[in-house]
């Protein structure tokens, strides 16, 4: 399945930090939100990638957007890279890959590592913005964009 802009987000339901189901449904079609996945914790450009996200937490939020991360690692190592960047945003744990499928993200380097993809979706679920690119810090940049120029078509 692979999803464009104008498409519904699709709704799922995935463990956090702390082992907490978190909901989409909570978030999604109730406020703007930014999803990005990636494909590891604690390698060089994910790192940069989150702490970036991070930096810029306070605009997104002030747009009205929450931030959601998303990879396969397991619980423990997303509580260690949380932690130890001082994450503010939630991250979520798909060890089976299931909503990376149900988004659409591919594999890369043979299948072993998730692409790098972030999606905007807007208050009504819609997504608005697909990015896809190796450059983490990029999807910063691009998201925050979307979602300055949502808030103000919105306002």
């Amino acid at each position: 399945m692979t999803l464009k802009v104008g498409d519904k987000a699709p709704v799922f339901c995935l463990k956090d930090v702390d082992g907490n189901n978190f909901d989409s449904e909570s978030l999604i079609g109730k406020k703007m939100v930014v999803i990005y996945f990636y494909p590891k914790d604690n390698t060089a450009i994910c790192s940069a990638q989150a702490c970036s996200f991070r930096d810029n937490y306070q605009d997104f939020q002030d747009y009205g957007a929450e931030l959601i991360g998303v990879s396969s690692d397991n619980q423990q190592s997303h509580r260690d890279f949380s932690k130890k960047y001082k994450l503010p945003f939630v991250l979520l744990s798909d060890e089976n890959q299931k909503i990376k499928k149900q988004f659409g993200v591919s594999s890369q380097f043979f299948g072993l590592l998730s692409s790098r993809i972030t999606f905007v979706i807007d208050e009504n679920g819609i997504i608005q913005m697909i990015f896809d690119s190796v450059l983490g810090k990029a999807h910063i940049t691009k998201a925050l964009k979307k979602v300055k120029e949502l808030a103000i078509i919105n306002k």
